[in-house]
């Protein structure tokens, strides 16, 4: 009997497999292993509820911010060529490549009260060092690439006759971005915004250094980690992980529907 060696559709469905379990298993176990209990009691735990609220609202904050900034920028880099385009592009994706602690260094550097653009900041109210304001500055900074890109290739993919048609009829600019490719590119700049807003809630490295006080919940996990190990940092990565995936499923809900 001549052997019939499987279909590429089969082999890559098991090795994807595998990739998909390797995912799926730390999350499960995490909360296979954690005692109801301890999962009850993280409501009464006064430091991981503030810290758990104090990641949504700078992640969230931060998410807003890159949105009124990042989706003209990509609109821009969508829709025109110019020179240093290129070198546009690059800065774009440079926190992708730099180290979470370097880039939390970085905007140390620029931005604490005792630099130039700092200490401008630090007269209106906006002091980084151990603030609010510097979470959600960390958060931005490694976050930003993730909502720019995916609102880039959303306007890339809408189809210029659109725009021809409407220009030819006499419709500003203005209407044209916000009648045509605002709601043509709706679904992949809403998927960008998900995409960053987990990626800002789950910073550690550029928080750590910037702003450690007041403490995010990953900073929380990773010192109760540190000091008193595996079972006291359990519960509060629990109770972070189900809210991350049930605002995840809400929005990507949202965005199907529309």
């Amino acid at each position: 009997m001549k052997f019939k060696p499987p279909s590429l559709a089969l082999a890559f469905s098991v090795l994807g497999a595998f990739l998909i379990l390797f995912l799926l298993i730390p999350v499960i176990l995490l909360y296979l292993t954690t005692p109801s209990e301890s999962l009850v009691g993280i409501v009464y735990d006064e430091e991981a509820v503030k810290a758990i609220f104090l990641s949504l609202a700078a992640a969230t904050l931060a998410t807003m911010l890159v949105l009124l900034f990042g989706v003209p920028l990509a609109f821009l880099l969508a829709r025109y060529h110019f020179a240093g385009k290129s070198l546009v592009e690059a800065i774009v994706d440079l926190p992708l490549v730099i180290p979470h602690s370097v880039a939390g260094i970085a905007v140390l550097v620029a931005y604490s009260s005792r630099s130039t653009i700092g200490g401008l900041l630090s007269h209106l109210g906006l002091t980084i060092e151990d603030t609010f304001w510097g979470i959600v500055a960390a958060m931005a900074f490694v976050s930003a690439t993730i909502l720019i890109n995916a609102a880039r290739d959303g306007f890339q993919s809408v189809d210029r006759e659109y725009e021809n048609v409407a220009r030819t009829l006499g419709a500003p600019l203005h209407r044209v971005f916000f009648g045509i490719y605002l709601p043509l590119s709706f679904k992949s700049i809403l998927s960008g915004a998900i995409m960053t807003w987990a990626r800002a809630m789950s910073e550690v490295g550029a928080i750590l250094i910037v702003a450690y006080f007041p403490k995010t919940a990953p900073i929380l996990i990773v010192e109760r980690f540190l000091n008193f190990g595996l079972s006291a940092s359990k519960p509060i990565a629990c109770a972070l992980l189900a809210i991350s995936i049930a605002v995840f499923l809400i929005l990507r809900f949202l965005a199907k529907r529309r």
